[in-house]
């Protein structure tokens, strides 16, 4: 059985703004790099949603195989879509 991943936090945990990455380091030569940069859109989503995003791409874009993968009905993928496409276009707007 594998470790559960744990996932990147992108919510303050103090007020529930959005968090932006600050630096990022380099584990062989310990270079840092400081600054302000947004996460990726995709790292913006759930756990769920990602894992939704993969299946997806892994069905080369079927959603009548993703039904049958996943059990559920072809609208209700449909649906699971739409609303991932919804969410997706409001996420990529800049943070401020």
């Amino acid at each position: 059985m594998s470790k559960t991943q744990r996932r990147l936090p992108d919510l303050c945990p103090s007020c529930s703004a959005p968090l932006q990455v600050t630096s990022l380091g380099c584990n062989t030569c310990e270079t840092t790099v400081s600054g302000k940069f947004q996460l990726p859109v995709l790292a913006r989503l759930s756990s769920e949603e990602q894992q939704f995003i993969l299946d997806f791409v892994k069905s080369s874009g079927s959603l009548k195989l993703m039904a049958q993968q996943l059990g559920l009905s072809y609208p209700t993928v449909r649906n699971l879509l739409d609303d991932l496409i919804l969410k997706l276009e409001q996420t990529e707007k800049p943070i401020i």
